[in-house]
């Protein structure tokens, strides 16, 4: 069984940019938005991996059975990749569901999330050694008694009613970006739960409340743990 990792935040708040210290040569990326990496070198580290380039370190896929299929493949004859990266992982339901805007009834949502659940469950079955990072965006809740919470993005109340995306994971970090006095900015992941979202880890994975929002850190940590 893979690791998994599920980080949440909203747009531009580093979750892809989190994966710019991990080894391109023992990470593939599945680019579900189809949309520049954003650091520098990244078309050299991350070529496109295909049947013609089977080397490759970047798949291209946005439904969830190819998504699955490239997971399976690289645990199954990628021995060399470790780390997983499944980018901009809402889209994979949020594509979807407006491919089938025009159907009626309340199937689709029903199959829009036993998609979400296949692909958060696939690592159950991937080596070992293989971590697989999801990252998402993040979205505001709230609950039968008014009160709001922070929470990974789903496509609808549906979905949300039948399934917990977050109690699929041991792990779920939170993006946050912090400017002091004299505005630096520092990305950064939440590692504890503040109350107002669903952010959690195993107790003493990490050392601190927050630490940079770096993949390499949260997997050193993971495998520290573990041993």
């Amino acid at each position: 069984m893979a690791n998994s990792v599920l980080i949440i935040g909203e747009s531009g708040t580093g979750k892809s940019t989190s994966g710019r210290n991990l080894d391109p040569n023992e990470t593939v990326w599945i680019n579900i938005a189809n949309k520049p990496l954003p650091f520098k070198g990244w078309k050299g580290k991350y070529p496109i991996l295909n049947k013609e380039n089977a080397n490759g370190r970047q798949s291209i896929a946005n439904k969830p059975k190819s998504i699955i299929s490239v997971m399976k493949h690289v645990s199954a004859n990628m021995p060399e990749i470790k780390n997983l990266i499944v980018d901009d992982w809402q889209y994979a339901s949020s594509f979807e569901f407006f491919d089938r805007a025009t159907e009626k009834g309340f199937d689709k949502f029903t199959e829009i999330g036993q998609g979400i659940a296949q692909m958060a469950r696939a690592p159950i079955e991937l080596r070992d050694d293989l971590t697989i990072f999801f990252l998402t965006h993040s979205e505001e809740s709230q609950d039968h008694k008014g009160i709001r919470k922070t929470k990974a993005k789903t496509i609808g109340k549906l979905v949300d009613n039948a399934l917990t995306l977050e109690g699929l994971f041991s792990i779920v970090l939170y993006t946050n970006v912090k400017k002091d006095v004299d505005g630096n900015v520092d990305y950064v992941f939440e590692t504890k739960n503040n109350g107002s979202n669903t952010c959690k880890a195993p107790l003493g994975m990490f050392d601190a409340d927050e630490i940079p929002n770096d993949l390499q850190l949260v997997k050193d940590a993971i495998y520290k743990f573990e041993q």
